[in-house]
């Protein structure tokens, strides 16, 4: 009867030592899921609110259309379509200017750039484009494409001078093209002796 009697308390204690370790095994497991650090979500990418999207066009190496961060530059974009090709007009064009979101640049060839000078000097007087005396583009009386004929004057900026003229009224000075955006100091510098009022 001992003997049964001490086996008994034998076999409660190993099966209440069993459900002790358990108990302290589950303990310890949620122990350690809790001190295991939280998941790190990944930073977002950047969303498309904050790219603009630009057409390159001309003599460069890979004309195409790029998505670019805002705040890009010309120049930004040029590299993006693998540089300037042979043959490019050096200067066409405002590198430092800030890009517009569904704008297109076009970098002209040496050749189509004399073309489109040749072309001013030979209207000769007022034509019905806004050409002056001279072959000047008259900066009131210009329409787009006599604009666009400009050295470094595409689409959206001459686009930017017709509405600048349209909201503020006739051009008085040639240096008002500074207030156009997209216009800075050097191609102000450079448009002056082209243009007239």
């Amino acid at each position: 009867m001992a003997g049964t009697d001490a086996r008994w308390r034998l076999g409660a204690g190993a099966a209440v030592l069993l459900v002790l370790g358990a108990v302290a095994g589950g303990v310890a497991q949620g122990m350690v899921a809790d001190a295991q650090p939280a998941a790190v979500l990944p930073t977002p990418v950047a969303s498309a609110a904050a790219e603009l999207v630009v057409d390159v066009q001309g003599a460069v190496v890979e004309p195409g259309v790029y998505r670019l961060p805002q705040g890009s530059r010309v120049l930004d974009a040029l590299a993006r379509a693998g540089g300037t090709a042979e043959g490019a007009a050096a200067g066409a064009l405002n590198l430092a200017r800030t890009l517009v979101d569904g704008e297109q640049l076009v970098v002209p060839t040496v050749e189509e750039q004399a073309a489109a000078a040749q072309a001013r000097e030979e209207a000769g007087g007022t034509g019905a484009h806004g050409a002056g005396a001279g072959g000047l583009v008259s900066l009131n009386r210009a329409d787009q494409a006599a604009l666009e004929s400009l050295p470094r004057v595409g689409p959206s900026l001459a686009t930017a001078i017709i509405a600048h003229r349209d909201e503020h009224g006739p051009f008085t000075d040639i240096a008002q093209l500074d207030d156009v955006p997209g216009i800075g100091p050097a191609l102000l510098a450079s448009l002056t002796p082209l243009v007239s009022l």
